[in-house]
């Protein structure tokens, strides 16, 4: 404080200088700011990268090639992308997805019948290749499935009251004419698929040469003689039954019921006992059995 010229009293400020501890305090404070700073930064441009990875797709556990289909079931065309590497069962899977149609219910068709194990690329599927299909949804099933189960269990009754089918008269005719020389050859005690040609060389119900060709892309059995080729709905036959023929039994004598009685019956004998079930399968499809 000092006097002006007029007596007064002036009162003059000065800025308290900081003692030294407190401005190495004031220091301190502002490195650790300067220090946090970027790396919250360096949070934040963690976090903005890792939100902008990938995750990938169903298809990089293939990590190969995909290939572009058309499905066709029920008339209906459906385009499936899936990787070559899938295999029949997973492709099964996808075609579930599209229809509704169930895994078991489904008969899948790409130059004969698709096999589970097989990947598309064994089978050499390529893009825009056409797979068909054949089945029926399970609504579809349990309307029709409860009358051909009981059908196909009175048929066994029956069967079982009655002495054996190639002893009774009207079959023995057929069969006393032996075997044909140009039958297919048959393997007892195995079950294989259907083959890609024509089961051929059997004898129909009048001792005429008869051929089984299985349309499976148009769900058709072909029942063809030297007169004529018969196109039978594989939908419409109702039961099928056989059985082994004696002395022969690695050959049976099987009749497909195309109408509502066993008088539409038509017989064929000396089928190769390995296509037995695959007949059976083919035409009454497998969830018949389930």
């Amino acid at each position: 404080m000092r006097l002006s010229p007029g007596g007064n009293q002036v009162t003059m400020q000065t800025d308290a200088k900081p003692k030294e501890g407190e401005e190495d305090a004031r220091l301190g404070e502002t490195t650790e700011k300067g220090d946090s700073e970027p790396a919250s930064d360096a949070g934040n441009a963690t976090t903005q990268d890792s939100s902008s990875i990938s995750n990938g797709d169903d298809n990089a556990e293939d990590g190969g090639e995909m290939v572009d289909l058309k499905i066709i079931w029920n008339k209906i065309k459906y385009d499936l992308r899936i990787p070559l590497g899938s295999t029949g069962a997973k492709l099964k899977e996808k075609i579930h997805s599209l229809t509704g149609l169930p895994p078991a219910m489904q008969k899948v068709m790409y130059k004969g019948l698709v096999p589970e194990d097989k990947t598309l690329r064994e089978m050499k599927m390529m893009s825009g290749a056409k797979v068909m299909v054949v089945g029926s949804t399970i609504n579809d099933v349990l309307a029709v499935s409860t009358p051909k189960e009981v059908m196909q269990q009175e048929v066994k009754a029956e069967e079982n009251k009655k002495e054996p089918l190639c002893r009774q008269k009207q079959h023995r005719k057929v069969l006393d004419k032996g075997k044909p020389e140009d039958v297919m050859p048959a393997i007892k005690g195995t079950k294989e698929r259907l083959p890609t040609v024509p089961l051929s060389g059997m004898y129909n119900k009048s001792g005429g040469k008869v051929r089984l060709t299985f349309k499976l892309e148009q769900d058709q059995l072909w029942i063809g003689t030297k007169e004529r080729t018969e196109k039978v709905p594989m939908g419409s036959i109702k039961n099928v039954v056989s059985e082994p023929i004696e002395e022969h039994e690695d050959y049976h004598m099987m009749a497909f019921q195309l109408g509502p009685t066993e008088a539409s019956q038509y017989w064929v004998y000396w089928v190769p006992t390995q296509f037995v079930d695959a007949i059976k399968d083919t035409v009454l499809g497998k969830w018949q059995y389930f």
